[in-house]
């Protein structure tokens, strides 16, 4: 009974700490290195899965640099996070390279696209102002010019550059690369401080969203 009665005594000692004690402060902060996305936005991402858009333009050098980044991390992303690329459409000078990202996908072509545009406009410096300069450098990868023609000017790639746009607006895109998690968080590497630390808020805001879904 003595046993008992100082097991009792301990556990009301421990009783106040425990009630006092604050769970451990996230890491990352709202507002900080990341900010909420009001209201948040509808993802095409299917039932426990996590959405995570990369918002670029082919012409940005801080886009250009991140891809390798990028893609040591789609390597090892989160098994549960379904990844969209949106070329940001946001003025008529950015729609061209949109327009690009587009027909490349209209034609299955992205793969031996998406990297070597980078490469040409960031290291070889090729203009990439006019159709003429985008339906040539198609061209010089193997498309026929009559194909690229046709799906640059397509109803197709047409609406997916209008809903480029549109997603960007209700994104509150104001610059890339921005990273969007599940249609409720927007983070860049300015917010991060770091691109090592950008990947970090990514995966954190993936858990936070993961661990919301399962609570449902």
């Amino acid at each position: 009974m003595r046993a008992l009665g100082r097991g009792f005594a301990v556990l009301f000692l421990i009783l106040p700490i425990l009630a006092c004690a604050k769970p451990a402060p996230e890491p990352f902060q709202e507002g900080t290195q990341y900010q909420l996305i009001n209201p948040p936005q509808p993802t095409d991402s299917g039932p426990n899965k996590v959405e995570v858009v990369e918002m670029f333009w082919y012409g940005c050098p801080h886009c250009f640099h991140l891809e390798p980044e990028l893609a040591a991390w789609l390597k090892h992303k989160p098994v549960n996070v379904d990844f969209v690329r949106i070329p940001a459409a946001l003025n008529p000078t950015w729609e061209l390279l949109a327009r690009a990202y587009y027909s490349a996908e209209e034609l299955g072509v992205l793969d031996k696209i998406h990297t070597p545009l980078f490469h040409a406009i960031h290291e070889l410096h090729t203009p990439m102002n006019s159709n003429a300069d985008v339906v040539a450098f198609f061209v010089a990868h193997g498309v026929r010019e009559a194909d690229i023609r046709a799906a640059m000017t397509s109803f197709s790639v047409d609406t997916k550059v209008r809903n480029a746009r549109q997603k960007g607006e209700h994104y509150g895109i104001t610059g890339v690369p921005a990273i969007i998690v599940n249609g409720k968080y927007r983070t860049d590497v300015g917010m991060a401080g770091s691109t090592a630390n950008l990947f970090k808020v990514i995966d954190f805001l993936v858990r936070k969203e993961s661990s919301a879904a399962r609570g449902k």
